[in-house]
């Protein structure tokens, strides 16, 4: 997996560039090699700055966009302090969404794997005996969504973190946007104040501030980019059509640019699904990722993705922050997103790395005002991708018998959902009534 080290986020030659190899900032020889085999050839900016600092055991807060390469700037410097005190429970990484969780891990895991170095991820949808388990062999890094891991702190027998040496909140805005500020205080409360934190965040908001007040000691200030800003080499477009024709422009734009990977972007988990079956139909390799399906198939569905099977992933924000899939050519805002800030992150999923791609936003009479906030946000005037009106009115008969074949199918995937409930109640009543009984 590689970390995005884009031409637009390298400091020039005269800005008194700061040392260029990971061994130049202090990282150790074994994970020197670690990030040679990763294809890391050399340090992102974020890196630049904040490796140096942690290494000398400072609390960081580290301000970049996404795609900037943050999971090497916190996981070196907490392996490189693990090879000098191996312990299990060394560190704990909180994230907002159980993708960003296996995807941290992974980088843990290939990072560390000349070393020994064990992960364990615990986030929701998972069964927690297994979790249990895993957490009784004392893995070296735990990373963990915050609402499950406060599941496992007050009910795991055995199970505390009061050894922890190392946390590391990762997109920190999001966690608290996500209202897990319960969580996080509670899990605060349980781990040694004698600790290393590192604080990564997107952006500085008040909430962030508040957290870095209580959870920092004295933190040196890392920041990439303090405004919002989108790669160089993101081409980015609007489509603006009357809402009633937006499957069939989607349609059209996928044919135009055939041959390429898509992101889709859709607004709930209901259209992401409904779009999915739609396109299906049409006969294109689509699949769905959106927070109603289980962790078996979310992960199931981003592995297939990735492994370029499916060419076309529909996704809801679930999937714009922190995935780090290489081979996206096109980001589609079907929905147009009402926060623009997560406009930031959806067309970052594209243009990693160094690589160009393309975003398109669908703007319909509805969205207008949200578009300009973009445009004003970003401080650019996007143009207008080209389309053909009357090709795009030639596919209205097929997509239209499409969009009545996915309307089915949606009802019958309700249905049988509704029907799997009523079965889980019935056994849950009887399991009731055996226990009365028994009793």
């Amino acid at each position: 997996m590689e970390v995005a080290t884009s031409e637009a986020m390298r400091p020039s030659r005269e800005e008194g560039e700061k040392p260029g190899s990971f061994r130049d900032l202090g990282v150790t020889e074994v994970l020197c090699e670690a990030c040679q085999q990763l294809g890391w050839k050399t340090p992102t900016t974020i890196q630049k700055e904040a490796l140096p600092v942690a290494l000398q055991g400072r609390d960081i807060i580290g301000l970049a966009e996404t795609g900037s390469g943050k999971t090497g700037a916190f996981a070196l410097p907490i392996l490189q302090a693990l090879l000098e005190r191996p312990q299990g429970l060394f560190a704990l990484v909180l994230t907002p969404t159980r993708e960003l969780a296996f995807q941290i891990s992974e980088q843990f895991e290939a990072l560390g794997s000349s070393i020994g170095v064990k992960s364990v991820v615990i986030v929701g949808g998972i069964d927690m005996l297994s979790q249990s388990l895993a957490l009784a062999k004392k893995p070296h890094v735990v990373i963990a969504t915050p609402g499950r891991l406060i599941d496992h702190l007050q009910n795991t027998k055995g199970f505390n973190l009061r050894a922890l040496k190392y946390l590391v909140m990762d997109e920190a805005d999001r966690i608290l946007n996500m209202d897990f500020e319960t969580e996080v205080d509670k899990i605060l409360k349980v781990i040694p104040r004698d600790r290393k934190t590192y604080l990564f965040s997107a952006t500085m908001t008040k909430k962030v501030q508040k957290l870095q007040r209580a959870a920092l000691k004295n933190p040196v200030r890392c920041a990439v980019s303090t405004k919002y800003q989108t790669v160089e080499k993101l081409q980015q477009y609007y489509v603006f059509i009357p809402s009633k024709f937006k499957d069939c422009y989607l349609v059209y734009i996928l044919n135009e640019l055939a041959g390429n990977s898509f992101i889709i972007f859709c607004s709930t988990c209901s259209n992401t699904q409904r779009t999915a079956l739609l396109l299906r139909n049409l006969g294109f390799t689509a699949i769905p990722l959106h927070g109603q399906l289980n962790q078996h198939k979310r992960l199931g569905a981003l592995n297939k993705f990735k492994a370029k099977s499916r060419s076309i992933l529909l996704a809801t924000d679930v999937a714009s922050r922190g995935l780090d899939i290489p081979h996206v050519d096109v980001v589609v805002n079907f929905d147009i997103p009402t926060h623009s800030k997560d406009y930031i992150h959806r067309v970052g999923r594209t243009a990693r790395a160094g690589r160009s791609g393309k975003s398109i936003t669908f703007v319909t009479q509805y969205d207008v005002e949200l578009f300009q906030r973009i445009e004003h946000l970003i401080g650019k005037k996007l143009p207008e991708f080209p389309t053909q009106e009357e090709e795009v009115m030639m596919l209205v008969d097929r997509v239209s018998e499409a969009q009545r074949f996915a309307r089915l199918e949606m009802k019958e995937q309700g249905d049988k959902r509704k029907r799997e409930k009523e079965d889980e109640d019935d056994t849950e009543q009887s399991l009731g009534i055996r226990r009365k009984v028994g009793s």
